[in-house]
């Protein structure tokens, strides 16, 4: 039997906010557009773009976070395979689509960027949060990290025994 392949992966902004849905079932899916561009230089010089639309879809909690996290105009990077599926619309007429379940996908802009559409560097949010943390030469590294540690180690102290010496349930502890 020949091995096949069947996986997509896209960079590109979203085209529109994403939709959440769930089935009869109770499975969760989200429908979002994302667009990806590609410039070129034609032979007399003339610079050019053109645009793709795909349509994405994600399922179970995949889905739910997709629709958390994601806004119109985002920098998402997605992963997933392509799929094609028939139905019969309303008016009779049978209509086709193709689209890219997700099975991964990744935030690459901060949601400032994304309200103030994008900066001269697209750095994941991530990315500048351990640039801020990481230590200058010659300074001793403080981390606010530190104090959280101690200040969440104190709370769990406290929250497994109640007011009257009792240990407290899991449910007690204020996470």
């Amino acid at each position: 039997m020949a091995r096949s392949l069947n996986k997509v992966t896209l960079i590109g902004n979203l085209t529109r906010d994403p939709e959440l849905r769930y089935t009869p079932q109770g499975t969760a899916v989200c429908t979002f557009g994302l667009a990806t561009n590609r410039q070129w230089t034609t032979e007399s010089g003339e610079k050019r773009e053109e645009a793709d639309f795909h349509r994405i879809v994600s399922w179970n909690k995949l889905a739910e976070l997709c629709a958390q996290l994601l806004t119109k105009g985002r920098k998402t990077y997605v992963e997933g395979r392509l799929q094609t599926r028939n139905w019969t619309a309303k008016d009779g007429t049978q209509r086709t689509t193709t689209e890219i379940v997700l099975s991964n996908m990744i935030i690459l802009d901060s949601r400032r960027e994304a309200v103030e559409g994008g900066t001269e560097f697209d750095i994941p949010e991530t990315e500048i949060e351990s640039l801020e943390k990481a230590p200058v030469a010659g300074k001793k590294p403080t981390t606010k990290a530190k104090t959280r540690k101690k200040k969440t180690a104190v709370s769990k102290k406290k929250a497994k025994t109640s007011k009257k010496g009792k240990k407290a349930s899991s449910e007690d502890i204020p996470f």
